[in-house]
């Protein structure tokens, strides 16, 4: 019995000089982890617990030097269409990669945190209890029980204390063993969340990176075209003004592609390339089931949007809240789908077209709509900034907008009490909403062609 007691005394010691100092300082309502939150404590929690994964990725910003190298780079490039083509969408890749990873990381390191609660809570749960066994293995060391072969004379002395050890020594050893596994699961913990911090911090330089590569991008592509500013303003402001007085989104494009000469002309534009991939599928010049989009140097469309489905790569990472046909909470169903998305998230375009419209529009928020031909129209809604112009053609995966840190758009799509960026978005038929989910790609490894 002696090497147990030894044992105990050791482990007993060690947690005396380590552990206890560790749960001394422990917040008070760590110690009620145990027990039910209340819905107010449980909104705390998640606040704290948002606040807290914020704050490993906050403040990660690219150095002035590292930004003089960037655009270096940049100029570096040959800068034709198709080459400021494939240079945005690749870069608009790799940034949604890295928030991918981020956000899984984010959810390894909110079970890491939970995890290390729990074990919290257990040692707080026993501190009355690790206190008894602590005293008693204490004692038992600086005083262990008499050998009967020893001291012969002190016979009564070890039977009582063989009596009393028969009893209390395997509950100490339980309470003991115990401990020692919550301090070593506790230690790991904290090692894992280490390396878990080092990973997001790393993938957020990164990410801050790609994100300015796509702001230069934007800028020399903005500076390719050749329409002029004042043109521009015109226009804008005009379209503004039609949105305005707009009673509904269909009204909005109608008005818009009747009278502001960019989105005219690009629902014209629009209208000649379905013509002309229509033609080239009935002449078997094109295939009705394509696996590609086309090369990066396209000027409209190279393939119907009707035969794109399974092809379209998503607008924004993130969670989907509600998608087309989900109920709206206000007796009726969505038209669109919701997503709620990391706070600066670049938002791409889902499909070839051109943007007939990029404004504020009532409670959408910042208001994106691109014609992909044929009748079919995209819209996108809650984001802070809008990086594209009227009459511009995008290319499916290519960066038009950001969204911001917060939610901006207030449409009926979006869950009551959500407050992080929600991004919606919505596919038209003819001024009828239908259904987007066949025309999404089947997962996020599958690469859009240009």
């Amino acid at each position: 019995m002696a090497p147990l007691v030894g044992r105990a005394a050791l482990v007993a010691s060690l947690i005396a000089g380590a552990a206890l100092p560790t749960l001394a300082v422990e917040p008070p309502a760590q110690a009620n982890a145990a027990q039910p939150a209340e819905p107010s404590q449980t909104e705390q929690q998640r606040s704290a617990r948002r606040a807290e994964l914020d704050a490993i990725t906050h403040d990660i910003e690219v150095t002035a030097e590292r930004q003089a190298a960037l655009r270096v780079e940049m100029s570096q490039f040959d800068q034709d269409r198709a080459t400021l083509n494939k240079s945005l969408i690749e870069t608009g890749e790799r940034a949604k990669g890295l928030e991918r990873q981020i956000d899984e990381a984010e959810q390894r390191m909110g079970g890491l945190l939970d995890e290390e609660k729990t074990v919290h809570a257990s040692l707080n749960a026993r501190r009355a209890v690790l206190a008894n066994v602590l005293a008693a293995l204490q004692r038992m060391g600086r005083k262990p029980p008499p050998a009967i072969v020893v001291r012969p004379e002190d016979a009564l002395a070890s039977v009582r204390s063989a009596m009393l050890l028969g009893s209390v020594v395997p509950e100490l050893r339980v309470e003991a063993e115990a401990l020692a596994t919550d301090l070593q699961h506790l230690v790991a913990l904290k090692t894992e969340q280490s390396r878990e911090r080092d990973r997001m911090r790393a993938d957020a330089s990164a990410l801050a990176e790609e994100r300015t590569r796509i702001e230069y991008l934007v800028e020399d592509k903005r500076k390719a075209r050749d329409r002029s500013e004042q043109q521009l303003a015109e226009e804008q402001a005009k379209s503004e003004t039609l949105a305005k007085s707009a009673t509904s989104l269909k009204g909005l494009i109608a008005d818009l592609e009747g009278q502001i000469a960019a989105a005219s002309d690009a629902a014209e534009a629009a209208r000649k390339a379905e013509a002309a991939n229509q033609t080239a599928m009935n002449d078997g010049r094109a295939s009705r089931s394509p696996e590609s989009l086309g090369s990066a140097d396209r000027i409209a469309p190279a393939v119907a949007f009707a035969a794109t489905k399974g092809l379209l790569p998503r607008p924004a990472n993130g969670v989907q809240l509600k998608g087309f046909g989900d109920p709206d909470g206000l007796g009726g169903t969505t038209q669109g789908l919701s997503i709620a998305t990391r706070a600066a998230a670049r938002v791409s375009s889902p499909s070839d077209g051109w943007v007939v419209y990029a404004g504020p529009f009532r409670s959408y928020g910042q208001l994106l709509i691109i014609n992909a031909g044929g009748g079919y129209h995209i819209l996108l809604a809650g984001m802070e900034r809008i990086d594209v112009e009227l009459g511009q053609f995008v290319l499916a995966g290519e960066p038009v907008a950001l969204m911001g840190s917060r939610l901006l758009a207030s449409s009926s799509t979006v869950g009551i009490g959500a407050t992080q960026p929600v991004l919606y978005v919505e596919f038209r038929k003819d001024g009828n909403s239908i259904d987007p989910a066949p025309w999404w790609a089947r997962s996020n490894d599958e690469k859009v062609g240009g």
